[in-house]
């Protein structure tokens, strides 16, 4: 891990783009809006990092270390974080739309409202996350782990959801429209009035599940 002074850091930021980055010690520095567009920082430390509002778009994040980072409203559009571990991040709002996420780790992070749409989540683990209102459509979670995560008003429209793990999940108000469920684990998960039309639910364990006011995929809407 590269060890820096902060006038080093300074002047090392403040280099044309892309910057080249790799196993770099940036934790707890405060980067607020800053732009790293294209950057590599593969196997970085950006632990407890303020990335307020940061410009992170198509950067290579495989393996860096993202515990507990600030990335409110950050800009991640197509970035790479395979394998990289977001513990407890704070990504409320943020942008991850079509971001390589691959077994990455976000356990106990916040992505309330975050924007997910067409990312591959293959095999990440979200258990206990937070992920109100956030979009997921057309996502690839396939063998994603979702226990004991909270996904009220979430939206998983046409997400591949093979063999995900949402044991004891808090889906209430989710949409899973045309969403691909097989062979999903959705023990003792709470789905009131979740919205499974067209899903596919081929051999999914629902054992337990709350489905009280849910729209099932071949059930007529409930009346208003």
């Amino acid at each position: 891990m590269s060890t820096l002074t902060h006038y080093q850091i300074f002047d090392l930021l403040n280099h044309p783009r892309p910057l080249w980055l790799v196993k770099i010690d940036l934790s707890d520095l405060t980067l607020i809006s800053i732009d790293l567009t294209g950057s590599n920082l593969s196997l970085s430390n950006l632990s407890k990092s303020d990335l307020n509002y940061s410009i992170l778009i198509k950067c290579n994040l495989s393996g860096a270390n993202l515990t507990l980072a600030n990335l409110f409203e950050a800009d991640l559009t197509l970035a790479v974080l395979n394998g990289a571990n977001l513990t407890r991040a704070n990504l409320t709002r943020a942008i991850l739309s079509k971001c390589e996420m691959q077994e990455a780790v976000l356990v106990e992070a916040n992505l309330s409202r975050a924007n997910l749409t067409k990312s591959n989540l293959r095999g990440a683990n979200l258990s206990l996350a937070i992920l109100n209102r956030a979009d997921l459509s057309k996502s690839d979670c396939s063998g994603a782990k979702f226990n004991n995560a909270v996904l009220q008003r979430a939206n998983f429209f046409e997400a591949n959801l093979s063999q995900a793990s949402f044991r004891n999940a808090d889906l209430r108000w989710t949409d899973f429209t045309s969403a691909n469920l097989f062979k999903a684990d959705l023990t003792n998960a709470n789905l009131e009035g979740a919205d499974l039309t067209h899903a596919i639910l081929d051999e999914a364990d629902m054992t337990g599940v709350n489905l009280e006011g849910a729209i099932l995929p071949e059930s007529p809407p409930p009346e208003p």
